[in-house]
């Protein structure tokens, strides 16, 4: 139930070879009137967006890294152009 006050997760959905990759844009807020806030971190490129209700926050030394073993993580990859 969207209730005032309420979190929710915004996503990117970007269908891969291996799947599909969440990625997330940012964050959104139910408001007193039902309507929603929606604060973007990144723009999709297929201008699609997901938003659902956030999960509770976890341990990030528990959920460090990427998909694999010993990958960093998108916080911890470099943003830039290409080299």
């Amino acid at each position: 139930m969207l209730m005032a006050g309420k979190r929710l997760a915004v996503f990117s959905i970007r269908e891969g070879k291996g799947g599909s990759i969440w990625v997330r844009a940012g964050s959104a807020f139910v408001n007193k009137d039902g309507s929603l806030n929606v604060l973007l971190d990144v723009l999709p490129l297929d201008g699609k967006l997901h938003v659902r209700e956030a999960a509770e926050k976890r341990d990030t030394a528990a959920t460090a890294g990427g998909r694999y073993a010993g990958e960093p993580g998108l916080d911890s990859m470099p943003v830039g152009g290409h080299s």
